[in-house]
């Protein structure tokens, strides 16, 4: 974030100007832009909403690809941040002598930076997988900077989901012999959600042989030593079935990847998305949803959005059912450019979304009364979800072909209760009907 820096100025002058830019930053953190799909919803909801939880903050800087035009509300935060600055300057100018007051992107000292990192740790669900001083040590590292993000979404969609249930989550810590761990937290049967689960893994060693094939099948090429590559993977993974039908399941998942080569060279890449899968449609809920993954998307590049979309619909299908297992979202693999900051930062985007995205649809839902029929939909819909990720989802085929992973950690998308009914067909004209149609014809939703 930029920041203003003020050269011989005392500290009242000092003080005033960090005022007039906290009630600024104040200002321009809102989230009406988010809730205005909310029209129908009462104002004591709306009111009582803890929006400040998820309120983006302001940011000074451009997004996106070279030669991308900073958006009108960029310029517009300088602006007003520039005219607050030069009404303190103004006042103090004939009172004290200063050099001058300017604009500048200020790093923070190394010892700062390992303060940062020590305090941030201590706000997570409990400490990293990786030891601290690792971490800070190694603050610079890919590795080290995508452990500390997903530590983070971990921490912020555990407590938001927990302020909505009432409920705790059991943290359950677990190591993997052949090298690294996670951090699985689960909420079961709760006064919301029947089972929800935020898992961050962050694991290393040697890629086996299968799971090797696998990334060669989607066109990497590895060259191992001795049969061998090394690798190190990381990734916070998200799945909640609420109690109620009328709540849907969301999914995210955002991951890193890294190789060591014979020769010494590293291959990356990122991938993830964030999925919806309601058992009724809401077309408020819908449009809400993927507006905000097209914003974060938007940022950084503008076909982002259409073109992950488009891959999300295709990958989360189920084939020997003709069908897509929700309404989708964003999903996105292997990415391995423009460059490595930028890939980051796009993805770090994505990560900030979960809580804006899939919260508000929560309150929204939280009181709707529903019917037995409903809730039997609602059971054969999970089925299909089961079936997804037992046959077709690449996270759980690699979670199973890794040695030393953890199965409770990899089937914990799955949900507490299912049903299967043989030839089940809802009947015509029904809310069942419709749903199921739309996931035979995915739709646009922005």
């Amino acid at each position: 974030m930029a920041t203003i820096v003020l050269h011989s100025i005392n500290r009242t002058a000092q003080t005033s100007a960090r005022k007039c830019f906290i009630q600024y930053s104040k200002g321009a953190s809102t989230v009406e832009s988010h809730l205005a799909f909310f029209h129908n919803t009462s104002i004591r909801r709306l009111t009582s909403f803890p929006a400040a939880r998820w309120a983006p903050k302001v940011r000074f800087m451009s997004y996106g690809i070279s030669g991308k035009t900073e958006p009108a509300r960029t310029k517009r935060g300088a602006l007003l941040f520039a005219g607050a600055a030069a009404t303190v300057a103004g006042i103090v100018t004939g009172v004290i002598h200063f050099q001058r007051a300017e604009m500048a992107s200020v790093s923070p000292k190394a010892g700062e930076e390992d303060m940062e990192i020590a305090a941030k740790c201590k706000t997570f669900m409990c400490p990293p997988c990786t030891d601290v001083k690792v971490l800070q040590q190694k603050k610079g590292e890919m590795c080290s900077r995508m452990e500390m993000l997903i530590m983070e979404t971990q921490a912020e969609f555990c407590r938001a989901l927990e302020e909505v249930d009432g409920g705790k989550f059991k943290v359950d810590r677990w190591e993997r012999k052949e090298g690294g761990g996670g951090i699985s937290c689960v909420l079961q049967d709760g006064k919301v959600f029947e089972k929800a689960g935020v898992n961050v893994s962050v694991v290393f060693g040697d890629l086996t042989e299968e799971a090797a094939k696998q990334m060669r099948s989607r066109g990497k090429v590895l060259k191992g030593k001795d049969g061998k590559l090394p690798f190190c993977a990381m990734g916070v993974s998200s799945v909640i079935h609420p109690k109620n039908p009328h709540i849907p399941t969301v999914h995210f998942n955002y991951r890193y990847f890294e190789i060591e080569e014979e020769d010494g060279t590293k291959q990356w890449w990122f991938g993830g998305g964030t999925d919806l899968t309601p058992t009724y449609i809401n077309k408020g809920d819908s449009v809400h949803f993927h507006n905000v993954l097209k914003e974060a998307c938007d940022k950084h590049h503008p076909q982002y959005y259409p073109d992950f979309k488009k891959w999300c619909d295709r990958y989360f299908f189920i084939r020997h059912r003709g069908e897509t297992r929700g309404i989708g979202g964003i999903f996105f693999d292997d990415l391995d450019s423009p460059s490595q900051e930028e890939a980051f930062s796009f993805v770090k985007s994505c990560a900030k979304t979960v809580v804006p995205c899939y919260l508000p649809i929560v309150y929204k839902h939280l009181n709707d009364t529903f019917s037995p029929e409903e809730k039997d939909w609602q059971q054969v819909r999970r089925g299909r979800y089961v079936e997804f990720n037992l046959v077709y989802d690449r996270g759980v085929k690699f979670g199973l072909a890794t040695p030393g992973s953890r199965i409770e950690s990899i089937l914990m998308s799955l949900p507490l209760t299912a049903k299967w009914e043989y030839m089940h067909e809802p009947p015509k004209g029904t809310k069942e009907a419709e749903m199921l149609e739309l996931l035979r014809s995915p739709k646009d939703w922005v």
